[in-house]
């Protein structure tokens, strides 16, 4: 019985890890693959998000230099973004193959379009910044441009005010005169 248990615990001893080291190799191998397709993925949307910046590339030739509404760039981070203006981005989907355009606003994220193809995208872009542009021009029509200023001029009638209030000084002078000799008498 005793050659059975040195058998049986032999067979468990050579089943797990001989030694802890050991194992926290393995693991972080395990997490250095895990990390590295984290990366991968990472890259791949990056990639196609400057593909569809160099797709909107036209679009963004042709609006004024005086509007300033844009400030189009990729950001990358846990979340790679390509940001429209202040509030409107494209982000990929959960799969990593779709684009989503995406506005926030205060009552929440709004999904403008979403599609796997590309032209999709920059139709929905293309919309969105007329619209835009749309709203400033309205903006500016609606907001009354500033009144210009202007110096008062002086009143004229300040010579004439001056001369009744020193004759009406005067007669109430002559009114207290007048009184306390009477009330002397």
């Amino acid at each position: 019985m005793s050659d059975a248990a040195n058998i049986g615990s032999n067979a468990a001893s050579e089943s797990r890890p001989i030694r802890l080291r050991d194992a926290l190799r393995q693991a972080r191998i395990e997490a250095a693959d895990r990390t590295g397709v984290v990366v991968d993925l990472r890259d791949a949307e990056v990639a196609r998000l400057e593909i569809l910046n160099e797709a909107l590339d036209p679009l963004f030739a042709q609006i004024p230099a005086e509007i300033d509404l844009f400030d189009r760039g990729i950001s990358q981070g846990d979340t790679p973004r390509l940001w429209i203006d202040v509030v409107a981005h494209v982000m990929m989907g959960r799969d990593k193959r779709i684009y989503r355009f995406v506005q926030d606003t205060r009552f929440g994220r709004t999904v403008i379009a979403e599609s796997h193809e590309v032209i999709k995208i920059v139709e929905a872009v293309t919309d969105y910044v007329a619209r835009r542009m749309i709203e400033r021009e309205h903006a500016l029509v609606a907001t009354p441009a500033p009144a210009p200023a202007v110096t008062p001029k002086p009143r004229r009638g300040g010579f004439w005010i001056f001369v009744l209030g020193f004759i009406a000084g005067g007669l109430a002078l002559f009114a207290l005169a007048l009184f306390e000799t009477l009330r002397n008498i």
